[in-house]
């Protein structure tokens, strides 16, 4: 463990992870059912299991002609095949139907030939390919058997799933009910922004953005306000909090300076109160979670940096396990080649802000410089982080790296 003063001891970010997560009994999510325009980034409460196969019956995959495939053997366009032109429900030998993209196939028929590669006279029709059982047809189950197990449960729902249920002929699904998240900023020294500060004080900005972040995560976000540094009127709203939501972060006064009373809040306000409190991580070291009432808190720096990494590190995989995912959602990756040194402190992970760019069919990585953990534009001008594990000192340049993106790639000027 790493050493820090006003902090005894500082323990590792999996660490405290995993002791929150047994101290934590979360129950399983409400299954809730949505119109299928509505389940966009839901997660999945239930298996899906097909009831059907699909394509439900053999059908065309271009326009042209059903026909017997066998008898296009030895077609071309200078040596075609011809068939007669019948619209009957059966095709006999050496007759064929036209047909259209997604038509059921006709009897006795067993491959189509595109339009093009045919040529219509009165009722005769030459074919000009040879074509094998088969050719241009989908089979009935080619996509998906009936009982097949289409979707898992903890999936959460892209475009394409959505398109998938609703071709299965299902016009609702059930998904996970979303975790409410209350959120609480404190410190004397924070204003709402729109409003006009005293003195020295400094607009509030994470209540946005944390908030910003549990939506994107598919959690409701329920706002508390800003607390003033007092333990009472902190250890109030977390109360309320408790009783509205599922869980409370909480941002500013979590060090151990005079003002820093979250914690001492969080202990005021229920057991069995703070888990963890002080990181081997940089930024965000003065973090703490905590559990009351079986609820989880998070308690985050004031500096938004740090909130971020905070957010990143607990509330990320702890939305993901209470909206029943499997695992934490990962953020997209990137190997990328650092264009400079960067040191980091050894007994800390570090998550070190980079932009990634492409250039030559390379990505590089360049550090974003940051002075401290509030400087928020570092956020705005990189997309990704790397993260250095506590048993380095820093990447070298030159060195090949994994970056966890949070923004997109763009190419180099």
């Amino acid at each position: 463990m790493a050493r820090l003063t006003g902090f005894q001891k500082l323990t590792l970010a999996d660490d405290a992870l995993r002791t929150w997560f047994d101290v934590l009994q979360l129950t399983k999510r409400r299954e809730i059912t949505v119109p299928l325009d509505e389940a966009l980034n839901r997660v999945l409460a239930t298996d899906v299991i097909a009831k059907d196969d699909l394509p439900r019956f053999a059908k065309s995959a271009v326009d042209g002609y059903a026909l017997k495939a066998e008898y296009t053997t030895g077609a071309s366009q200078f040596n075609p095949v011809t068939f007669q032109l019948t619209e009957s429900e059966e095709v006999g030998s050496k007759q064929a139907r036209q047909i259209w993209t997604g038509n059921p196939l006709p009897k006795g028929a067993n491959a189509v030939v595109m339009i093009e590669n045919t040529k219509k006279r009165d009722s005769i029709l030459e074919v000009w390919v040879q074509l094998a059982t088969g050719g241009n047809v989908s089979k009935k189950g080619e996509d998906v058997k009936k009982a097949e197990k289409i979707l898992k449960a903890g999936t959460r729902l892209k475009p394409y799933h959505l398109a998938l249920l609703a071709a299965m002929g299902n016009s609702e699904v059930k998904v996970a009910e979303k975790p409410r998240i209350a959120i609480l900023a404190t410190g004397n020294e924070l204003a709402e922004a729109g409003s006009k500060p005293d003195g020295n004080q400094i607009f509030d900005s994470n209540r946005i953005m944390l908030s910003a972040m549990c939506r994107e995560l598919g959690a409701e976000p329920v706002d508390l306000g800003i607390a003033k540094d007092d333990v009472a009127e902190i250890a109030e709203k977390l109360k309320i909090g408790l009783q509205k939501c599922d869980a409370v972060i909480t941002s500013g006064g979590t060090s151990v300076g005079g003002l820093d009373l979250v914690p001492d809040a969080v202990n005021k306000a229920g057991k069995p109160g703070v888990v963890v409190h002080g990181l081997a991580l940089r930024p965000a070291m003065p973090t703490a979670v905590a559990v009351l009432d079986g609820k989880p808190v998070m308690i985050l720096s004031g500096n938004p940096v740090a909130a971020i990494i905070g957010f990143e590190v607990f509330a990320r995989p702890l939305i993901c396990k209470m909206l029943g995912m499997n695992r934490e959602e990962p953020r997209p990756t990137v190997n990328a080649v650092m264009t400079r040194k960067v040191a980091t402190a050894l007994g800390r992970k570090t998550f070190v802000r980079v932009r990634v760019t492409q250039k030559n069919g390379a990505f590089l990585a360049e550090p974003v410089s940051a002075r401290g953990s509030g400087a928020i534009s570092t956020m705005t001008r990189g997309n990704g982080f790397v993260i250095v594990p506590e048993n380095r000192e820093g990447v070298t340049e030159g060195e090949v790296v994994t970056v966890r993106l949070f923004g997109n790639v763009e190419a180099a000027s």
